[in-house]
């Protein structure tokens, strides 16, 4: 894959100078009509030590109007960013709708240098490079313009470039170190580059020993990326031929012998504790909860709980019974309503990512990423296909916490359609509960079959090892909440 890169090509200067002017200047006005799109445009600027990485962004980063360009090099890791998994530094770093993103090191340089110098196995490295694959997808799913540029050197090229870094003063700690080991970083990161190409996010991979070849090459791909994408965008869409016989298709997440059964209808909703029973245990179980989250925080293990349920099946009181057996310096609560402009810019799991807790913290959500697979699918304010592909996106998503250590817990709590509308009418009537009741809840009551389908969808097909969904039984509140109680300190527990 890199011989093509070895061909000696260089640009003359005066072509360079002849030709550069045109090229900043259709590459502005495709970052200006940028700006009225709703996609982003994400560039990976990776290659080999010494190659002029840093150049290129610095050379990007003049040619493009710096109000809408964000750049991120990705070296080090902080503390803040070891304490949560791998993908969090760089969902911080994703470009809103109609911005440019510049990556310098990116989801790549980790997993190619740990199988370098041997701290991963083969078959790690491949897949964690099929988790790189899935993530690219899904910000390509999602509208993203993906361009990744590998810079390349041929050895003696680097050798000869890291002498004059060297005696410029400008060599990176690491550079030498990773030239005595040029055969094997080239032979994994072609490897990564080949397992990783892929149409919607393809490898561009550029001869980099003269500055203004590798320079001007850059600059001509992320402007025929623009040009094409924006030339697509303005076509206006093919429509779709009408069959002849209009068969209603499955909807995504549900087969055509979907049983008519519920998932739900087999919750027992008549279990319920006395005041007696609900105060013994729920003293027991806040005991050792205060217990736990403080064994928790030595050990550094984290926490994300997730509370979903029908309207007034208690989410808000179950969730002050938890938070009252932790210490309030040790949880958070994510209260989630419509997004924001900010929010809407970015991918929906962006607002999540946000939000994840440090190591021994746990961090309480109150509404989730499940309102694509709920409101946002009955509601219709998402796409069948935006909204399908979401249950693969969301289990990928918990995988990743889980796999870095997180005790991820989700409830949904469950009541019946007499005891909402009970609870409505008791909120009516009671002045301090009014604000509680609003004609949003009527109008969703009288969706109640088409969110109980997108519930049992979101339930079989998210609920997996990784995270699996707790059905709580709410009629009864006292028996919700120790039953919260309860998977919460066995999930803590075990995880310790």
């Amino acid at each position: 894959m890199f011989e093509a890169a070895e061909l000696n090509q260089t640009l003359a200067p005066e072509k360079y100078d002849a030709e550069l002017p045109t090229l900043r200047s259709q590459l502005l006005q495709a970052h200006f009509d940028l700006r009225q799109q709703k996609f982003p445009v994400i560039v990976i600027v990776s290659g080999a030590d010494g190659a002029g990485k840093g150049e290129l962004v610095h050379r990007l980063n003049e040619w493009l109007d710096p109000r809408g360009v964000e750049t991120h090099a990705f070296w080090e890791q902080s503390d803040e960013e070891r304490e949560r998994p791998p993908h969090w530094r760089f969902w911080r770093a994703m470009p809103g709708r109609g911005r440019i993103g510049i990556l310098f090191g990116s989801w790549y340089t980790a997993p190619i240098i740990q199988r370098v110098f041997g701290q991963t196995k083969g078959s790690e490295l491949d897949a964690e490079l099929d988790r790189i694959a899935s993530f690219e997808q899904m910000l390509a799913d999602d509208g993203a313009l993906i361009l990744k540029l590998w810079l390349h050197l041929p050895k003696k090229g680097q050798k000869r470039r890291l002498k004059k870094l060297e005696k410029d003063g400008r060599i990176a700690p690491d550079d030498w170190k990773h030239f005595k080991l040029y055969d094997r970083f080239t032979r994994i990161s072609e490897r990564a580059l080949r397992r990783t190409d892929a149409g919607h996010a393809p490898w561009h991979v550029i001869e980099a020993t003269d500055r203004r070849f590798r320079e001007y090459t850059a600059g001509r791909l992320l402007l025929e990326a623009l040009q094409a994408r924006l030339a697509a965008v303005a076509r206006p869409a093919a429509k779709p031929k009408k069959a002849k016989l209009a068969a209603k298709p499955a909807a995504p997440g549900r087969t055509l012998a979907a049983p008519a059964a519920s998932i739900l209808d087999h919750v027992d909703l008549k279990q319920s504790l006395t005041d007696a029973e609900y105060g013994r245990q729920l003293a027991k179980l806040q005991s050792e909860m205060t217990k736990l989250a403080w064994k928790a925080r030595e050990k550094k293990i984290s926490m994300v709980l997730v509370f979903e349920g029908w309207d007034a099946a208690g989410k808000g009181s179950a969730i002050r019974r938890v938070t009252q057996a932790i210490d309030p310096r040790l949880y958070r609560v994510v209260g989630i309503a419509a997004p924001t402009d900010e929010e809407r810019a970015q991918h929906y799991l962006w607002r999540f990512w946000r939000h994840l807790p440090r190591a021994g913290f746990t961090t309480i959500f109150d509404r989730s990423w499940y309102g694509r697979l709920l409101v946002e699918r009955v509601e219709k304010f998402a796409r069948p296909d935006e909204w399908g592909r979401a249950y693969r996106e969301i289990n990928e998503f918990e995988e990743q916490l889980a796999r870095h250590g997180i005790v991820v817990a989700k409830f949904w709590l469950h009541v019946s359609q007499a005891e909402q509308l009970r609870r409505f009418k008791e909120r009516q009537t009671i002045a301090y509960k009014q604000y509680k009741i609003t004609e949003e809840d009527w109008r969703n009551r009288k969706q109640w079959d088409d969110y109980k389908h997108a519930i049992d969808d979101m339930i079989a097909h998210c609920s997996t090892e990784a995270a699996p969904w707790t059905i709580v039984a709410a009629n009864n509140k006292k028996f919700a909440r120790v039953q919260i109680l309860e998977t919460v300190v066995q999930r803590l527990r075990a995880a310790l």
